[in-house]
């Protein structure tokens, strides 16, 4: 759907999901431009936030929160590991298993990374004032639980 397109049509005929897609897309190819100068994509900007979030985080436990095959995992940790953004431990509990944490330039590297989708954000949320950020939050993560429910129902 070219920009014209979506321009001209009326809002209460587009689906919701067909939006979200709309905006998942292109703030993906906001930050692929703008996160190249920290040599990471989208993906692994992902990742190295999943990391930060949980420490000693396992590349199993990304992929369930994610929703992300385990071989792309798996890929994206290995590049990040390769950049010195991430480091791999054994787990001695699981030995097959790897304890993901971020190094300080994994830490840094993120930093400036969130600061990009926090400038991105504002540009497109604050930007109108159509609604708080802070309600949009809401509504949207009770969208996403919902949506988990519903997955894990079909599991």
């Amino acid at each position: 759907m070219s920009l014209e397109d979506l321009r001209s049509m009326e809002a209460s005929q587009i689906p919701v999901v067909k939006l979200i897609a709309l905006i998942a897309r292109g703030q993906t190819v906001y930050l692929k431009h703008h996160l190249q100068e920290f040599e990471i994509n989208a993906s692994q900007f992902q990742l190295l936030f999943e990391i930060s979030c949980e420490c000693d985080i396992n590349q199993e436990s990304i992929s369930k929160r994610c929703n992300i095959d385990k071989g792309a995992v798996a890929r994206g940790v290995k590049k990040l590991v390769d950049k010195e953004l991430v480091k791999r431990k054994i787990d001695e509990n699981n030995r097959r298993q790897n304890k993901l944490s971020l190094t300080p330039k994994g830490e840094e590297t993120l930093a400036k990374a969130k600061e990009i989708l926090k400038e991105w954000e504002n540009e497109v949320i604050l930007e109108k004032g159509y609604i708080e950020k802070e309600l949009l939050q809401k509504i949207l993560k009770e969208i996403a639980i919902k949506t988990m429910e519903l997955n894990e129902k079909g599991d």
